[in-house]
């Protein structure tokens, strides 16, 4: 084969160095090279170091790179200045996506509401990276505060898959436009998470869920004096700060003008007594809205009810009867219900992205998607859940103690899914976790129970995580125990676990035998998935009155 290289043809006359000056010329670059060779090599081999272990190593080599001082920084400090990067690239995004909803020719419904999903969502992330920013510098990094960065690290990450989830529906090309920044900066904050585990005395590389801490007087440590005393106060013992009632004979009529009301970023808790009766609006506790409290006359009788739906041109996220992300948001005897019915699709009836929230003797009510524990640190006590698909799902770090979940009947050829987890990256301290409840039937699928199959789970995202312990399940349940999302998306990947729980649905011996599935015989594995060891209850929940058992009972 002819090949052009090979003729040997005289150099031009541009290459005809007089040989002083080649001489010259080769000791510049002689002496080039050493000086590369003294400093940038150290400064490599730093972000080498530091990017060792994580899933996007070249990423963040050259990221680390172009830090100037990176050799002095210590290991926080450099995630620190990576997190700082990140928020300015969140930033831009969000430029991006204001630019594109007010100039894009032809939006959709749809695709308009989706990006104004993103902005909201981008706030919340700008808003977790500060934080973890704010918390790594600080001179001396606890538990407490790795977990916590950890959580916010995982929730800003959750935020930028949530707005590219909202374009699924959309037939446009706008996801195209906004996708490869978003998933750059998934990356940058999944190094990070990967980094934030080398910080030296902090991390747990053997809790799977390190969130919640020990219970006190049967509730987990988050929850105050204060709080636990409310929560275990019948409704005529306890003081309000405002009261809802339909009748007029509160404060306000709805639920929306007495939140508008109450205070902003209060450090105390302010409680709103919702007097029974059926309220038809949608709500929203919003960011600045912090530590409040609903107290409703109980399941049936308090009733928060609304209709959106995807069918109707809502995305999941905006669907919502209720949203909650105001941190530290406590509901105690309140119905949350999306009506909109089977036919209707995803229709949430409560989605909670608010941090270390509450959740006791409440009910969830709807059918596909009922309950989105979208992300961060939650706990439900004694509350009901009643779904057909996928019916919980979302990508918190959420532990369920001695609650209830009911499959209803869906719609011919569909299958109930119990579960959906969403979790994304294996650095995500996040999963659901459901410990001492109830698996059963609803009262309108007890009589065509054999015509409809029911799962505990299947992975809607890669590193899906759910776990079932000590739990009582009904003969509803199909043998195989979990359903496939896609083919073999995830099932090597996803982490779904059942320990000691009992009744006829219970029998794993011909469960899935996917690679991520496993019956969990170790007491100590099991007790990664507790109040105590997932969402550092016993540092939080306390304060709430909510009862709880930091272990299994």
């Amino acid at each position: 084969m002819y090949n052009p290289l090979s003729r040997r043809t005289p150099p031009p006359p541009t290459m005809l160095f007089h040989v002083p000056i080649l001489f010259l010329l080769l000791c510049s670059f002689t002496a080039n090279a050493t000086t590369t060779a003294t400093t940038t090599p150290l400064h490599l081999q730093v972000a080498n170091s530091t990017c060792e272990g994580t899933l996007y190593p070249h990423l963040c080599v050259s990221t680390l790179s172009s830090f100037p001082d990176l050799t002095s920084k210590t290991l926080p400090q450099t995630i620190c200045t990576l997190v700082n990067h990140t928020i300015s690239e969140v930033t831009h995004s969000s430029s991006n996506c204001t630019d594109l909803r007010k100039h894009l020719p032809a939006l959709t419904t749809l695709e308009r509401r989706a990006l104004d999903d993103c902005l909201s969502l981008f706030d919340g992330t700008v808003s977790e990276l500060r934080t973890t920013v704010a918390d790594l510098s600080q001179a001396a990094i606890g538990s407490k505060l790795y977990h916590d960065s950890q959580t916010l690290l995982s929730a800003a990450m959750t935020n930028l898959y949530t707005c590219l989830d909202g374009f699924a529906y959309s037939k446009g090309n706008v996801r195209d436009r906004i996708q490869e920044g978003l998933f750059q900066i998934s990356h940058h904050v999944s190094n990070s998470l990967a980094m934030l585990k080398k910080v030296p005395g902090v991390s747990s590389p053997n809790e799977a869920f390190p969130e919640y801490g020990e219970a006190k007087k049967g509730f987990p440590s988050w929850l105050s004096r204060k709080d636990r005393k409310l929560l275990q106060a019948a409704v005529n013992e306890t003081n309000f700060d405002l009261v809802v009632a339909k009748d007029g004979t509160g404060n306000f009529t709805t639920i929306g003008e007495a939140l508008a009301a109450a205070p902003n970023s209060t450090t105390t808790r302010f409680v709103i007594y919702i007097k029974a009766g059926a309220y038809f609006e949608n709500v929203e506790v919003i960011r600045k809205k912090t530590n409040l409290m609903w107290v409703g006359d109980g399941i049936g009788k308090t009733v928060v009810k609304a209709s959106r739906n995807v069918v109707d041109g809502w995305t999941t996220f905006q669907s919502a009867t209720v949203a909650v992300v105001g941190e530290g948001f406590i509901a105690k005897g309140v119905t949350f219900e999306n009506s909109a019915g089977p036919s209707k699709h995803q229709a949430v009836a409560l989605r909670s992205g608010a941090d270390l929230s509450v959740f006791y003797q409440c009910s969830f009510v709807a059918y596909q998607d009922t309950l989105y524990v979208h992300s961060l640190r939650q706990f439900y006590r004694e509350c009901d859940v009643y779904g057909t698909v996928d019916f919980i799902f979302g990508n918190a770090a959420v532990v369920f103690q001695n609650c209830n979940l009911y499959a209803r009947k869906p719609n011919e050829n569909q299958k109930n899914l119990f579960t959906a987890q969403g979790r994304e990256d294996p650095n995500q301290n996040t999963g659901i976790s459901i410990i001492n409840c109830k698996v059963a039937a609803a009262a309108d699928l007890i009589p065509v129970k054999s015509s409809f199959k029911n799962y505990l789970g299947r992975p809607w995202k890669k590193y899906s995580r759910t776990v079932y312990l000590n739990s009582y399940m009904e003969d509803l349940i199909d043998p195989a125990g979990w359903l496939e999302w896609n083919g073999t998306f995830a099932l090597d990947t996803l982490y779904y676990g059942e320990y000691n729980n009992r009744g006829p649905g219970s029998n794993t011996s011909a469960r899935v035998t996917w690679p991520g599935y496993r019956v969990i015989t170790n007491s100590t594995e099991a007790s990664q998935f507790t109040v105590q060891n997932f969402i550092q209850g016993n540092e939080w929940l306390n304060s709430t009155a909510v009862p709880f058992f930091s272990g299994f009972s």
